[in-house]
C-alpha cells in the first residue's frame, strides 16, 4: 500500500513537472517572439491588440446607437424598412470593400518593393475609378430601387413598404460616400496604420446623436442621420491624407502599369465576394416574406453577433493580412500557409470559448442592452433565441478569416471565389427548407451551416500546394 502511494506521488509528481515544463517553453516562445521586432507573430499579435481595441470602441458607438433604436422604435415595421433598405445599399459598398482590402494590400505591397514611382499616379487613378463607381450606384438605388419595391419583388408590404419608399432616396446617399470610406480605409490599412477601424464608430455615433434629439428638431433621424455618419466618416478618413499630401487629384485614365495585376486579381475577387456576400441578401428577402419584426428582430441579434465578430475576426483579418502581405512580397509564400495554419488553430480555440461565454450570457445581453421603452420582455425572448443559434457561427468564422487573408495574400483569389460560389449555392436550398421547418430560427441556422461549410472549404484551398496557375 505504503509502495503504491509512493508511486501515485511520483506519477503526480513527474506529471506536474511535464505540465510546468510545457507552460514555461510556451510563455518563453511567447517571450521570444514578442520582443522580437521582426517575428511575424509579434506584428500580428500586435496588430490584432490594436485593431480589438478600436473594434471594441466601434462597436460600443453600436451598441449604444441599437440600444436607442430600440427604445425609441422596438421590432416594428420602421426598423423593417430601415434595415432592409440600408443592407441593400451597403452591399455593394461592403463587397467593394472586401474587394480592395483583398486585392490591394497585396498590390500595394509589391509595387513599394518593385515599383515605388508607378504607385502615386495608381493611386489617383483608382480614386477616380471609385468616384466615378460611387456614383453610378448612388443613382442606380435611387431610380430603381424604388420600381423593385414598388412591384412587391424584394418582399416587402404594408407599413414597412411605405417606410422604406420614404428612405431609399436619402440612404441612396450612402452609396457614393461608402465606396469612399472603403478606398480611403483600405489605403490605411495597406500603410500598415489602423485607425481607420477607430474611425468606423463615427457612423453609429453620429445616428445616436440623430436618435436622441427631439422629434421636432429633426425628422426621419434614422435617414438623415445616417447619411450625417457617413459623410462625416469619410471626412475624417480623408482629413489625414490631405495633410500629408497624399490625396491626389482624381484621374479618369488607367495607364499605370499597376492595373494589370489590378483587374486580373478584381476580376475572380468581385465574383467571389458578390457570390459570398448575397447570403446576408437571401437573409433579407427570406426574413421580409415572414412576421411583421422577423427582419428587425434578425437585425438585433445579428448587431450584438457583430460585435463579438468584430471584436475577433476583424481584428485578426486585419492584423494578418498585411504580414501575409509583406512574407509573400518576399518570396515566402510557402511561409505564409504555416503561419496561416498555425493560427488557424488558435482562433478555432478562441472561437469556441467566445461561443460558450456569449450563449449562456445571450439573454443578459439582450434585456440589457435593448428592453426598454417600446422594446419589451418577449422581443427579448425572441432575439435571444436568434442570437443562440446564431452564435454558432463564431466557431467557424473567426479561423476562416486568417484562412482567406492567407489566400488573399498568396494571390489564390479564384480559390476565394470558388467558396463564395458553393457557398450561395448551399445557402439557398437549405434556407429554403429550414425557414419552411423552422421560420426565422431555420435561417439562422443554415447560415451557421454555411459558415462550417465555407471554413472546411478554406482550409482545403490553403493546404492545397501552391503552384503557378494559382
Amino acid at each position: 500500500m505504503a509502495r503504491s502511494r509512493m508511486s501515485n506521488r511520483s506519477a503526480d509528481t513527474k506529471a506536474k513537472r511535464l505540465l510546468w515544463g510545457f507552460i514555461g517553453q510556451m510563455l518563453e516562445r511567447i517571450r521570444r517572439h514578442l520582443t522580437d521586432p521582426e517575428s511575424q507573430h509579434r506584428q500580428i499579435a500586435l496588430g490584432f491588440f490594436w485593431v480589438s481595441l478600436f473594434v471594441f470602441v466601434g462597436k460600443l458607438a453600436g451598441a449604444a446607437k441599437e440600444m436607442t433604436i430600440a427604445w425609441r422604435y422596438g421590432v416594428s415595421a420602421t426598423v423593417d424598412a430601415y434595415v432592409f433598405v440600408f443592407n441593400l445599399v451597403s452591399w455593394p459598398v461592403a463587397v467593394w470593400f472586401s474587394i480592395l482590402t483583398v486585392v490591394l494590400l497585396p498590390l500595394v505591397a509589391r509595387l513599394r518593393k518593385d515599383a515605388p514611382e508607378a504607385l502615386p499616379r495608381f493611386r489617383a487613378e483608382l480614386l477616380g475609378l471609385t468616384l466615378i463607381f460611387g456614383l453610378m450606384l448612388g443613382l442606380l438605388f435611387s431610380l430603381g430601387l424604388p420600381i423593385l419595391l414598388s412591384k412587391g419583388w424584394l418582399g416587402l408590404s404594408g407599413p414597412a413598404l411605405t417606410a422604406a419608399l420614404s428612405m431609399v432616396n436619402g440612404l441612396a446617399l450612402l452609396a457614393p460616400l461608402g465606396t469612399l470610406i472603403s478606398l480611403f480605409s483600405a489605403w490605411m490599412l495597406a500603410a500598415g496604420h489602423h485607425r481607420n477601424t477607430l474611425f468606423e464608430a463615427i457612423p453609429a455615433f453620429s445616428l445616436l446623436v440623430a436618435l436622441l434629439m427631439p422629434p421636432a428638431w429633426l425628422p426621419e433621424p434614422l435617414l438623415w442621420g445616417s447619411v450625417a455618419g457617413f459623410a462625416l466618416h469619410a471626412a475624417a478618413l480623408g482629413v489625414p491624407f490631405i495633410r500629408r499630401g497624399e490625396l491626389p487629384l482624381p484621374r479618369v485614365t488607367q495607364r499605370s502599369p499597376a492595373w494589370r495585376f489590378f483587374w486580373a486579381s478584381i476580376g475572380i475577387m468581385a465574383l467571389g465576394q458578390t457570390l459570398s456576400s448575397a447570403t446576408n441578401l437571401v437573409d433579407q428577402i427570406f426574413a421580409a416574406g415572414l412576421d411583421e419584426g422577423s427582419l428587425s428582430a434578425l437585425s438585433y441579434a445579428n448587431r450584438i453577433l457583430s460585435l463579438i465578430l468584430g471584436l475577433g475576426a476583424t481584428a485578426v483579418g486585419r492584423a494578418t493580412l498585411p504580414v501575409f502581405s509583406k512574407e509573400v512580397a518576399k518570396g515566402s509564400g510557402h511561409a505564409v500557409t504555416a503561419l496561416a495554419l498555425h493560427w488557424f488553430k488558435w482562433m478555432f480555440m478562441l472561437g469556441l470559448v467566445v461561443m460558450t461565454v456569449s450563449w449562456l450570457l445571450a439573454p443578459f445581453m439582450v434585456r440589457v442592452l435593448f428592453e426598454r421603452g417600446a422594446f419589451t420582455p418577449l422581443d427579448t425572448d425572441t432575439v435571444s433565441s436568434l442570437l443562440r443559434y446564431a452564435l454558432f457561427q463564431v466557431v467557424f468564422y473567426f479561423p476562416s478569416i486568417v484562412l482567406v487573408a492567407a489566400l488573399a495574400s498568396q494571390g489564390r483569389h479564384k480559390w476565394i471565389a470558388l467558396s463564395g460560389a458553393l457557398n450561395l449555392l448551399f445557402k439557398l436550398p437549405v434556407s429554403f427548407i429550414f425557414v419552411r421547418k423552422f421560420g426565422i430560427d431555420g435561417l439562422v441556422l443554415s447560415n451557421v451551416l454555411v459558415y462550417a461549410l465555407s471554413a472546411a472549404l478554406l482550409l482545403a484551398f490553403v493546404r492545397r500546394p501552391l503552384s503557378v496557375s494559382d
